[in-house]
């Protein structure tokens, strides 16, 4: 079991991930699994790679824009990224995080040599005006919102 509480967020201010599991972790060769979370109204970079993506959508609501197309999700969808397409997520949430958990077999993919990934722009480096301490919290942040309400 890989407790996803004990390991750290990275990156920010508008997109943030964790790596749950990684090859050179020595649990499993052939899948990478991490989170992201988007900050409220956030959005990712904009990139491409050749391994296909699998986003589960743990939280939240927002947007993909794949190769020009948008397409919507929200809690409960899953999110297709098919290899070559260039892409990036959007939270449509103004007030509230947006998280996934994204699965692939880029593992696999780099030992074939399909190695590739490019950035068309990179995460944006300044915070969404409003959120400039926005931080992503371990659990989610509906449950955080019923902690809150309780220590009222």
């Amino acid at each position: 079991v890989i407790k996803g509480a004990n390991l750290p967020w990275r990156s920010g201010p508008q997109v943030w991930h964790k790596n749950m599991m990684n090859p050179r972790d020595g649990l499993i060769q052939s899948l990478h699994c991490s989170q992201q979370e988007l900050a409220p109204a956030g959005s990712s970079q904009k990139h491409g790679h050749q391994n296909p993506a699998l986003l589960y959508v743990l939280e939240g609501e927002g947007y993909d824009i794949h190769d020009g197309k948008r397409y919507e999700w929200s809690a409960g969808d899953l999110v297709l990224v098919t290899p070559g397409c260039v892409h990036q997520h959007f939270n449509a949430l103004k007030d509230r995080p947006a998280r996934v958990l994204i699965m692939k077999a880029k593992p696999l993919h780099i030992f074939m040599g399909l190695a590739y990934q490019g950035f068309v722009e990179k995460a944006p480096k300044e915070a969404v005006p409003g959120w400039e301490n926005f931080k992503p919290l371990h659990g989610s942040f509906l449950e955080q919102l019923e902690k809150e309400k309780k220590n009222e």
